[in-house]
């Protein structure tokens, strides 16, 4: 950043693993990259003082508080960065859009479609005033991801036919891990389906420019009750601990889905392949920096994928960190997700994914789970 460019305050509202995430993305994003705003990092919020402000000294924010809304009010705060548990996201978020604060909320957007339809309003509204809101779908910011988009967009692929997106985790495998919040309804508004699903679902929809318009679901629940983290007896799961679904998308391709938190072995295994009428294309988190590509076009002696390393200059984000063939790893994302609101904050463009790109993958989390309750029933999306 140039001496003497303009603040952009921030305020950030929880401080846990995705706060941490986010800070890390704050303090790193200006020193990589030549912002037209500089971030400041001017206060976070948590509910107990003592460790709040513990977390600001570690993280590297200027202050602390109890209170969510003290940022609403203070003048040197100009965007807020929710990163709480979903059942807190409307009230935070619609409240500080309408206190005009820029907002950054992390996925899934909302606990229930109602929930993200009024965030979405509150966004329109808010933009009308030039206050602008995003979702932090982070893995649409790794290189990998966006070249996948880039050849989509340039027809390398031709018309999509087939997508299949998994997001295979275990962290739940052992049933005697104790229960977290992740396993309450109430705080989570669902497991697996809303914890990573979501992000198969925006990684599908934004590779391939397509949306899902009708699903037909299935959630399961394997271990019903957990012990609770004191050590004080067991507490009822209330959340699924697997999805899987069938799509239809709006160019009449087929998609294919599964989540699971019991996937023994995958610790975070997302992956993605897309297959069209004149090539294909396949991403695996676990290999971050390579994307698979096959090109239909190319001679049968030598068809195959060809493993592209997405870290040269050339490719997206990669020329402002290291060398090409020095990876980046799952923490750069999120420095690309501030780098790109930042940008778009001082363009007054609407950044991206929108709130209506949340509330867009909040409808088909919201139609799978209709879909399950009726038996697998097919559920359609609106168009």
């Amino acid at each position: 950043m140039e001496q003497g460019t303009a603040d952009l305050g921030v305020g950030m509202v929880g401080y846990a693993f995705m706060g941490r995430a986010h800070s890390h993305a704050w303090r790193t994003a200006p020193r990589f990259f030549d912002l037209p705003l500089a971030p400041r990092m001017r206060v976070v919020a948590g509910r107990d003082a003592a460790a709040t402000a513990a977390a600001a000294q570690n993280l590297g924010w200027e202050g602390s508080t109890t209170r969510w809304q003290d940022l609403l009010t203070r003048d040197d705060i100009a965007l807020v960065d929710v990163c709480t548990p979903g059942d807190t996201h409307a009230e935070i978020a619609i409240a500080a859009l309408e206190a005009g604060k820029h907002v950054l909320c992390e996925k899934p957007m909302a606990n229930s479609l109602a929930e993200a339809e009024a965030m979405a309003a509150a966004a329109d509204a808010a933009a009308a005033r030039g206050v602008l809101a995003m979702v932090g779908f982070s893995y649409r910011r790794l290189p990998a991801v966006q070249l996948a988009r880039r050849l989509v967009e340039a027809g390398r692929i031709g018309q999509v036919r087939h997508v299949r997106a998994q997001y295979l985790q275990d962290w739940l495998a052992d049933p005697a891990s104790p229960r977290t919040w992740r396993l309450e309804r109430d705080k989570a508004g669902s497991g697996a389906l809303g914890d990573i699903a979501a992000h198969a679902v925006d990684l599908a929809q934004f590779v391939t420019g397509e949306r899902l318009t009708g699903v037909n679901g299935m959630l399961s629940t394997f271990v019903h009750e957990r012990p609770l983290p004191s050590g004080e007896g067991t507490g009822p799961v209330t959340v699924d601990d697997a999805a899987s679904f069938l799509a239809r998308l709006s160019g009449g391709g087929m998609g294919v889905f599964e989540a699971t938190r019991y996937a023994t072995g995958r610790r975070n295994a997302l992956r993605l392949e897309v297959s069209g009428t004149a090539g294909a294309l396949a991403f695996d988190l676990m290999d971050l920096n390579v994307l698979h590509f096959y090109d239909a076009a190319d001679p049968e002696q030598t068809a195959g994928f060809r493993r592209i390393e997405v870290t040269s200059p050339s490719h997206p984000y990669a020329g402002s960190w290291w060398p090409a063939g020095h990876g980046l790893g799952y923490e750069h994302a999120f420095s690309h997700q501030v780098v790109d609101l930042v940008t778009d904050i001082a363009a007054a463009r609407q950044p991206t994914p929108s709130f209506a790109d949340g509330l867009a993958v909040q409808r088909v989390l919201d139609a799978v789970e209709r879909s399950a309750a009726a038996e697998g029933a097919w559920t359609d999306l609106p168009a």
